[in-house]
């Protein structure tokens, strides 16, 4: 039993069934008589008080703003390892799945603004299909086993993490709202003292882990959102180090490998749960008619494809990158299709789009669950076709 659940648990789909299973729970419980309790879940009050520091937050804005800034700290971790030394260490790597990504940011989003041209708080979402949810999508390609090629696989996760970087940059530019300068100052501050620790090859993780925590603070009252401090504080942490026996290590490696697992089967399924609890009683057909959830399922399903595929396309045919090893154009394209998985990205951008209120009625909420769920049936049944065995 312990064998088979090492293997469940190190397989590459289960987070992805882990983040489907906990949504249909989320799901039965606010559209059923449990609803008032799911709802007295997501608003219980957290309260965090040290001297004249004071921060009180329902707890679905603690991990909102909390786990998913460690969620954001791995992804930052994950960044700078394949910048450094892996598929993105090399210019011809980085190429094609860059473009890809640009693509996969710029289509969609202009897909919503034609949706939405002329309604400025509607606006405020163009960034909600410009997301991919890289367990998800990755979890699905898996399904396919050896089938799908290695360098296909590469490619989507390098796509991938190229994607949530650009989401990085259009929260800290975008979604920002007004500054505190003292908050900042200290900020800077602490980003500083994590500097001058990566310089002088600090070996100590907690010492990181503490100067991060007010790196956090600071970030969260400064009116930036404060998951930029898990990547902020991700680009400081030393990728080599020496142990205090003098041996060589990696304390960035160390920290991602060792939160790895949290992230994936607690942190991105709690943030999930909070969030994609839609009730559907109060959503009509008219409203899923709107423009908001037209343009997110429209920009998530069409959008992505289009412009991953599209700009893949042209940079290959113009000799700027080539296809991926074993791969073919109709595999390339369900891989792109696979990207309109925006999911807890794409509900992660809404919350902060449209200050997770109720104004759609849920409505932009599940037109980002059946945009992700109509790109993740299609990508897997283009790969399955292409890959079918004669």
């Amino acid at each position: 039993m312990n064998k088979l659940l090492k293997g469940f648990i190190k397989n590459d789909s289960t987070p992805g069934i882990l983040l489907i299973i906990v949504t249909i729970f989320a799901l039965f419980l606010q559209n059923s008589p449990l609803s008032t309790f799911y709802m007295s879940f997501l608003h219980t009050p957290v309260e965090i008080r040290f001297g004249q520091l004071h921060i009180a937050k329902p707890l679905l804005l603690w991990v909102n703003d909390g786990l998913m800034a460690i969620f954001f700290f791995v992804i930052g971790l994950e960044v700078k390892r394949e910048v450094m030394e892996g598929h993105l260490s090399s210019l011809s790597q980085v190429t094609l799945p860059g473009i890809a990504a640009l693509g996969g940011m710029i289509v969609p989003a202009l897909v919503f603004v034609a949706f939405n041209n002329g309604a400025e708080f509607a606006m405020n979402g163009w960034a909600i299909p410009t997301a991919t949810d890289i367990a998800f999508a990755l979890g699905i390609l898996s399904l396919l086993g050896n089938r799908v090629p290695v360098s296909l696989k590469i490619f989507l996760m390098a796509l991938a993490i190229i994607d949530d970087l650009g989401a990085i940059v259009i929260i800290a530019i975008f979604y920002t709202s007004e500054l505190s300068t003292m908050s900042i100052a200290i900020a800077l501050g602490a980003l500083v003292i994590l500097f001058i620790m990566n310089r002088m090859q600090v070996a100590r993780q907690a010492a990181y882990i503490l100067v991060g925590i007010v790196l956090w603070v600071s970030v969260l009252k400064s009116g930036v959102h404060a998951t930029l401090a898990g990547v902020a504080l991700a680009f400081m942490i030393p990728m080599h180090s020496k142990d205090e026996n003098g041996k060589p290590f990696s304390i960035a490696y160390n920290m991602e490998h060792n939160l790895h697992y949290w992230v994936a089967f607690f942190i991105l399924p709690l943030f999930a749960f909070v969030n994609a609890g839609v009730d559907l009683r109060g959503i009509s057909f008219e409203e899923m008619g709107g423009s908001v959830p037209l343009g997110i399922m429209a920009g998530l399903f069409i959008g992505k494809q289009v412009g991953v595929f599209g700009f893949s396309w042209v940079a290959i045919k113009l000799g700027i990158a080539s296809l991926p090893k074993e791969a073919t154009w109709i595999t390339l394209y369900g891989v792109a299709v696979l990207t309109g998985i925006g999911f807890t990205m794409s509900l992660f951008v809404d919350t902060l789009a449209y200050d997770d209120t109720k104004i759609f009625h849920f409505a932009d909420k599940l037109a980002i669950l059946l945009g992700s769920l109509f790109s993740g049936l299609a990508g897997y049944s283009v790969l399955k076709i292409a890959t079918k065995k004669v």
